[in-house]
């Protein structure tokens, strides 16, 4: 039996057009689908409904109904509205049949305009110098709402700024509209209830419990989630206007979550990471930690050039150093669930080639039941399903050691890993020939024979399969190092194939990719079926299903 998952549609009137709309949905996030912005600061689709500002108020009205027959007023041939007297918030109104809003009526616009003119009573005129601006809905509402010029004569109330809420947000309470997202926010999504608001009217504060800080994994959701200025990232606070950075859809490689990100940059600098709403994977959030991963790009260990026996040298030399290197015998490749599906099909067809064993070590840590998994690295699914390897990732490379001590291996080609912290020491290396391909320096690296450089996922484009099987692509949001090549096409000459038909090969001789390309995506990344592999004892992300916002 075919079951029709697509939710049904019921008839919305919007100042008196009629639409098709999701039934039950929330009437801001209805109205939104059929193009009409409501205004609202506490109202968060993935959040409780607190209906803290009244900012939507919008005018409600449905068909009368006669008392006696139940049977709907008709009035000229149509259904007479029964409006209701007072306005209500949309968002805390479900869309119902019949429904009838008015959004642009006198008394709607007289509403937001009071609301709006008192939450900038005690507000600062600081939008020059603020780090919202550019971003901030009250600034773009009382662009449109407010009057211009102020009706109050008393002294504002001046509340603390620059206060530490914890390591890595700074609150400016002056521009605080105590709209409360922050608090539902730590309280339902991060499970951590540390926020509160203390006193009372114009005095009211935001703050941190006693002896508590804001100091968990997913802080900085906070800031994302801040309508105006008040919360702010102690990182990224006065470095940048935003309207000059551009923005780049990436995937956060901390780990098999795959949660969906937004890279910031210009000219050619990263200045911040935000998360993406991909509903199927992260909603509307990311961690911390993942936040601060573009700063490896410019660490002062990165590998910048290309060297052969410790020397500098150019990178078609060092190629062609390193495919006479991995022909002196046979060959072990410790590849990486770093690598994009893309690369790992290239080095799979090298590793099939040279009959090559592969490796592939993993990276164990503790999951926290959000959006960082047990698996560290974000792709090793995509080794599955790429035929890379057939089996869970390698606790370490003891056994890898173990056939070079006994001369098995004479050649080793390493990728993105350093394999001296996975059992593979340096002085096991110095008995083959080694190449490596790596993005920082290390023990492996100051042990290789052949160092290549390789680029960060903020320098490269390509796919990742994330815990739950689900392709990802990730764009390049900066230029590498002068002279480097994507590691694709590294790996695609050392394995003397086109680069370029990567895709199509995927396509054609990968079950689970038949019929995709990685160029053309949705933003959304498509569902793979890994039931092939669900029996594999890899290391296994347990990701939380947000539950949908509860409704006051």
């Amino acid at each position: 039996m075919v079951t029709d998952n697509k939710p049904s549609l019921v008839t919305l009137n919007v100042d008196g057009v009629e639409h098709q709309v999701p039934a039950g949905a929330n009437l801001v996030d209805a109205l939104a689908k059929i193009g009409k912005e409501v205004p609202h600061y506490c109202y968060h689709p993935k959040l409780p409904v607190a209906g803290n500002c009244r900012m939507c108020l919008v005018e409600l009205g449905s068909p009368m109904r006669d008392r006696a027959t139940n049977e709907v007023v008709m009035e000229n041939g149509k259904p007479k509205i029964g409006w209701q007297p007072k306005p209500a918030i949309a968002c805390a109104t479900t869309v119902s049949p019949g429904l009838h809003v008015r959004l642009e009526s006198p008394g709607v616009k007289a509403c937001r305009e009071g609301v709006t003119e008192m939450l900038l009573l005690n507000h600062p005129l600081d939008c020059p110098i603020c780090d919202q601006a550019g971003e901030c809905k009250l600034q773009e509402y009382s662009a449109e709402y407010g009057r211009g010029a102020s009706r109050y004569v008393d002294e504002k109330n001046a509340k603390p700024k620059h206060t530490r809420l914890g390591p890595r947000v700074t609150l400016d309470d002056e521009r605080c509209i105590l709209c409360s997202r922050c608090v539902r926010f730590t309280a339902e999504i991060a499970k951590d209830p540390v926020l509160g608001f203390v006193n009372r009217g114009s005095y009211n504060t935001l703050t941190c419990f006693p002896g508590r800080e804001l100091a968990h994994n997913y802080s900085l959701n906070t800031v994302d989630i801040c309508p105006v200025g008040a919360l702010t990232s102690t990182d990224f606070r006065f470095k940048m206007r935003v309207w000059f950075l551009k923005q780049t859809p990436s995937i956060d490689t901390e780990s098999s979550a795959g949660a969906n990100t937004t890279v910031w940059s210009r000219e050619g600098q990263i200045h911040r990471i935000t998360p993406r709403q991909n509903d199927a994977v992260n909603d509307t959030w990311m961690a911390d930690s993942g936040r601060e991963l573009y700063k490896a790009v410019s660490a002062p260990n990165r590998v910048l050039r290309a060297t052969v026996k410790a020397a500098a040298t150019s990178l078609e030399s060092a190629l062609a150093a390193a495919a006479e290197a991995l022909a002196a015998g046979p060959l072990a490749i410790v590849a990486s669930a770093h690598s994009s599906v893309e690369e790992q099909r290239v080095l799979a067809r090298l590793a099939q080639q040279k009959g090559a064993k592969v490796y592939v070590p993993a990276h164990r840590g503790a999951g926290d039941g959000l959006l960082v998994s047990e698996d560290r690295s974000p792709n090793f699914r995509g080794a599955l399903v790429t035929g890379l390897t057939d089996r869970a990732a390698d606790a370490d490379l003891k056994t890898l050691a173990a056939e070079i001590d006994a001369g098995k291996v004479k050649s080793v080609l390493i990728v993105r890993d350093d394999a001296a912290m996975q059992g593979l020491h340096a002085e096991t290396l110095a008995k083959v020939r080694s190449v490596v391909l790596a993005t920082h320096q290390s023990v492996t690296t100051a042990a290789a024979e052949v160092v290549l450089p390789a680029l960060s996922v903020f320098e490269r484009s390509g796919t990742f399969v994330n815990c739950q099987f689900r392709l990802q692509a990730f764009a390049q949001a900066v230029p590498g190092p002068a002279g480097a090549l994507p590691d694709l096409l590294v790996l695609a000459k050392l394995a003397g194939v086109d680069a370029n038909g990567v895709w199509a090969d995927l396509a054609a001789n990968v079950p689970a990719l038949a019929g995709l390309n990685g160029a053309l995506l949705p933003a959304d990344g498509v569902q793979l079926d890994g039931s092939a592999w669900s029996a594999l004892p890899f290391p296994e992300g347990k990701l939380l299903k947000f539950a949908p916002a509860t409704r006051a």
